[in-house]
């Protein structure tokens, strides 16, 4: 019995170092988060002042999402990637005149059966 009353001593005898332990690790984690939210601020911040990729679709709704039913693909669909298609979702090549004017490389995504 002497025993088992000794082991709860010893384990309350770590107390302290456990919560400084706790502690030291939330303060830590508390102060990194709080950085990443700083950065990620600096990013919008940032963003704000970069050019927009989509120029023309969709723009009164506040983010553009299409589904596309797999079952109607058939054996091959290509998707726009550029924001510049006039049929977007789908590719209509107008990544090369994109591609031409900028610099860039961006091209089409083909999704094949």
């Amino acid at each position: 019995m002497d025993m088992v009353h000794g082991h709860v001593r010893d384990w309350f005898s770590l107390t302290p170092f456990f919560g400084l332990v706790a502690g030291t690790t939330y303060l830590s984690l508390k102060a990194l988060f709080a950085e990443t939210a700083l950065c990620s601020s600096k990013v919008t911040e940032e963003a704000k002042t970069m050019p927009k990729v989509n120029l023309t679709i969709k723009k009164d709704s506040p983010k553009v999402v299409d589904t596309v039913d797999i079952e109607q693909i058939g054996d091959k669909k290509v998707f726009c990637r550029c924001w510049r298609s006039e049929k977007f979702p789908y590719c209509d090549g107008s990544h090369t005149k994109h591609n031409d004017e900028t610099g860039d490389n961006v091209g089409p995504l083909i999704i094949k059966k």
